[in-house]
C-alpha cells in the first residue's frame, strides 16, 4: 500500500480557500449576459458569464477586491464602486462586458462626485445614483450620456430604492421600467431605522407622491416590469414583521398581498410579465420561496433545496434561479425545481458541520433563537458564544469557515440572534432604540446559562467573539460580567461610542442617531453608559481586537483608545491591524486573521486542540501590537 500522501494544507485553511460564488445578475434586456462576484483568483472579484458560449472570465482586477457590481440593461457595460482603501467611499466606474481582465476602467458618469455609496440604477437612457460624503447625502441623474445633475439633497439619509431589502437589486426598485420615476428611500423625518418611501420625476426632482407610516419602516422591492406601470412592489411594518404590498403610486393605494404567517417575508422579483411575485420568506434562519399570483391570489411553495438564501430572482424566460447554502457547504447556484446546479464553485470545499437548531427562554420569558454547530467529544465542550454584526443582522443556516474552525478545534460554537436582530419582529428589532448594549447582553447571558445547565458549555472553557457589533457586545460583556468568559475577541468592534461617531461614515452617523436618539452631543449619557470603554478597568480576562486601518464603520481611533486604556493598567491583550476596512476581501488576509485568533485561542483556552498551519499564518510582528 502507498502511503498516505498529506493534504497540502491544514483543513481549515481549505475551507477558507475553497472559492466562493455570489448570486449573479444579469441584463434585462441581454438576458445571456451575467455577472457574478468569486474569489476564486484569491481576492473577491467580479466575472463575467456569457450564457450562450458558456465562457466564465474574471473581469475586474480591483486591488482591495469587490463582492458586488450591475450589469447595464443591454449587457454591454459592467459597473461597480471603486473603493481604493476599504473605506467604503469611491467612485462609480465602467468597463465592456467584452472586455479582458483589467481592462482600464472609466468613470461611469461625467460629473459623479466620489464618495459613500447610496445606491445605483442604470436606465437604457437614465442612471440615477445617490452619494454621501461629510456634508450629507445627494441624488444625481444623468440623461443619455450627459453629465451628472444633482436633483436632491438632505442632512438624513437618501438612499436609492431597494438600498434596505434582503434580496431586491436596487436597479429593479429605483428607476421604474419606463425610468421617468425614480423611487428613493429617505429618513428626511430623522429615524433610519424607519424609513420612508418617495417618488420623484427622474428628469427633475420633483415629488410625485410620498408614503410614511409613523414609527415603521418603508422599503421597495420593485417597480413592475411593465414599462408605465405605476406598481411599485414595497415591504411594510403595519402587521409587525415585514410583509409585501403593492403601491399604485398613481392613485396612492397601497394593497397588501395575503399571507398566512407573520413572518418576514420580501419580494423578491416581479415575474417578466407583471402576473406574479417571487416572495422570499425568511423562518428561524432558513429561507423559503413562494410564488403569489395576481389575477388568482394563489400563493404557490416552490420547491427548493433547504437552506439559507442570499439571492433569488426570476430569468427572463420564467426560471427561478436562487443561491443556496448551509452550514455543510457554500453558496451553490441552483433552479427552482431542479436538483443540479446553475452555478458552482470551480472546486469544492470540504464539509462542515451542520447548524444545530437552538432555542431558550430570556428572563423576560421570550423566545430567543440561534444554532449550535457541535464537536466530537464528550460534554461539557469548551464553548464560543460567537456574537452576530450589525445589530441588524441574523444568524442563518450559512458557510462559516470560521465557525468550522472553531468546532475543528473542539468548541461547540452558539449563535444567538439577540433583541435588535431582524427576522422577529418590528417589536424585537426596535428594542434597542435608546437601549443599546444591555438587552444583548442579557439575552447572551441567558444563552450561556441554557448551555451550562444542560451540560453543554465547560465554565472554565467558555469564551466570547464577535466582529462589528458582535465586538462591541464582546467588550461589553466583559466589561459588565468579568468572570463569565476566560477570554475574549473583538473584530472590528465599538469601543467608544461617541469617538466612533465623528469617525463614521454619513450613514453610519445617521444610523447612530437613529439607535440612540441623537448625536454625541445630545446624549452623552446614554452613549457613556453604553461604551464598553467606560467598563475597561473591569476587565479580567485577556482580549484579542482585531482593527482595520480604514474602517468607516468601527473607525480604528477608538479602538486604539480602548487599547490605550487597557496598556495603562498593564492588562493582557493582542492588536491585530489590517490595511483596510470594515473587512477584507483578500483571501489570505482572512485566513491571516483567523490564523491570529486560532493561536490566541490555543494559548488562552484549556485544553483545546491547536490546529495545524496556524504559526505560519501569524502576520509580521509590526502588525501585532
Amino acid at each position: 500500500m502507498l502511503p498516505r500522501v498529506p493534504d497540502p494544507e491544514p483543513l481549515w485553511q481549505r475551507r477558507f480557500r475553497a472559492p466562493i460564488i455570489g448570486f449573479p445578475h444579469w441584463s434585462r434586456h441581454a438576458k445571456d449576459r451575467v455577472i457574478f462576484a468569486s474569489s476564486e483568483s484569491g481576492v473577491y472579484q467580479l466575472h463575467a458569464w456569457d450564457l450562450a458560449t458558456g465562457e466564465k472570465r474574471q473581469i475586474t482586477d480591483e486591488p482591495v477586491g469587490l463582492i458586488s457590481g450591475e450589469i447595464n440593461p443591454d449587457g454591454e457595460w459592467v459597473v461597480w464602486h471603486r473603493d481604493l482603501t476599504g473605506d467604503e467611499s469611491g467612485m462609480w466606474v465602467a468597463t465592456p462586458f467584452v472586455g479582458g481582465t483589467g481592462t482600464a476602467a472609466e468613470p461611469l458618469v461625467e460629473g459623479l462626485p466620489a464618495g459613500w455609496d447610496e445606491g445605483i440604477s442604470i436606465g437604457r437612457t437614465r442612471t440615477a445614483a445617490g452619494v454621501s460624503d461629510r456634508d450629507g447625502f445627494a441624488l444625481f441623474v444623468a440623461d443619455g450620456g450627459g453629465p451628472a445633475r444633482r436633483i436632491a439633497t438632505s442632512s438624513e439619509s437618501l438612499q436609492l430604492g431597494g438600498s434596505n431589502a434582503m434580496t431586491a437589486a436596487a436597479d429593479h426598485a429605483a428607476l421604474s421600467t419606463d425610468e421617468s420615476l425614480l423611487c428613493i428611500e429617505h429618513a428626511e423625518h430623522g429615524d433610519l431605522i424607519h424609513p420612508s418611501l418617495r417618488i420623484l420625476d427622474a428628469r427633475t426632482g420633483d415629488v410625485k407622491a410620498d408614503l410614511h407610516d409613523e414609527g415603521r419602516a418603508l422599503c421597495a422591492f420593485g417597480w413592475s416590469p411593465i414599462p408605465g406601470d405605476p406598481r411599485l412592489a414595497i415591504g411594510h411594518e403595519r402587521r409587525g414583521e415585514r410583509a409585501p404590498a403593492i403601491w399604485n403610486v398613481e392613485t396612492g393605494e397601497v394593497t397588501d398581498i395575503p399571507l398566512p404567517w407573520d413572518r418576514l417575508t420580501e419580494v423578491a422579483d416581479w415575474w417578466p410579465d407583471g402576473s406574479a411575485l417571487l416572495l422570499f420568506e425568511l423562518r428561524d434562519g432558513r429561507n423559503y420561496l413562494h410564488k403569489y399570483t395576481f389575477e388568482t391570489g394563489a400563493l404557490e411553495a416552490l420547491p427548493m433545496l433547504e437552506g439559507s438564501l442570499s439571492g433569488a430572482r426570476v430569468r427572463p424566460d420564467g426560471d427561478v434561479w436562487y443561491r443556496l447554502q448551509r452550514g455543510e457547504h457554500p453558496g451553490v447556484v441552483f433552479q427552482v425545481g431542479k436538483d443540479e446546479p446553475i452555478l458552482a464553485p470551480p472546486q469544492s470545499a470540504p464539509p462542515g458541520r451542520p447548524f444545530v437548531p437552538w432555542e431558550y427562554a430570556n428572563p423576560h420569558g421570550q423566545r430567543v433563537q440561534g444554532w449550535l454547530v457541535e464537536p466530537d467529544g464528550p460534554k461539557p465542550w469548551p464553548t464560543l458564544m460567537f456574537i452576530h454584526g450589525g445589530p441588524t443582522s441574523v444568524d442563518l443556516d450559512r458557510w462559516a469557515p470560521e465557525v468550522q474552525a472553531y468546532v475543528d478545534m473542539g468548541f461547540c460554537v452558539a449563535m444567538l440572534n439577540y433583541r435588535g436582530s431582524i427576522g422577529f419582529g418590528a417589536a424585537w428589532r426596535d428594542t434597542l432604540i435608546r437601549n443599546i448594549g444591555w438587552p444583548e447582553v442579557e439575552d447572551i447571558v441567558a444563552g450561556h446559562e441554557d448551555l451550562l445547565s444542560r451540560g453543554i458549555a465547560d465554565p472554565e472553557r467558555s469564551v466570547i467573539a464577535g466582529w462589528s457589533w458582535g465586538g462591541y457586545l464582546t467588550l461589553l460583556m466583559h466589561g459588565m460580567h468579568p468572570e463569565r468568559f476566560i477570554a475574549g475577541v473583538a473584530g472590528v468592534p465599538v469601543a467608544d461610542l461617541a469617538s466612533a461617531y465623528a469617525d463614521e461614515s454619513p450613514l453610519l452617523q445617521a444610523y447612530d442617531r437613529a439607535l440612540l436618539g441623537g448625536t454625541p452631543d445630545d446624549v452623552p449619557e446614554l452613549m457613556k453608559e453604553r461604551s464598553p470603554i467606560e467598563y475597561v478597568d473591569r476587565v479580567t480576562a485577556p482580549l484579542l481586537l482585531l482593527a482595520g486601518e480604514h474602517d468607516s464603520r468601527c473607525p480604528l481611533p477608538q479602538i486604539l483608545k480602548y487599547v490605550d486604556r487597557l496598556k495603562a493598567r498593564g492588562h493582557p491583550h493582542e492588536l491585530y491591524l489590517f490595511g483596510t476596512g470594515h473587512s477584507s476581501f483578500d483571501v489570505d488576509e482572512r485566513v491571516r486573521q483567523l490564523g491570529v485568533v486560532l493561536d490566541y485561542l490555543s494559548k488562552t483556552v484549556p485544553g483545546v486542540r491547536r490546529l495545524d498551519g496556524v504559526r505560519e499564518t501569524r502576520a509580521p510582528e509590526r502588525d501585532l501590537v
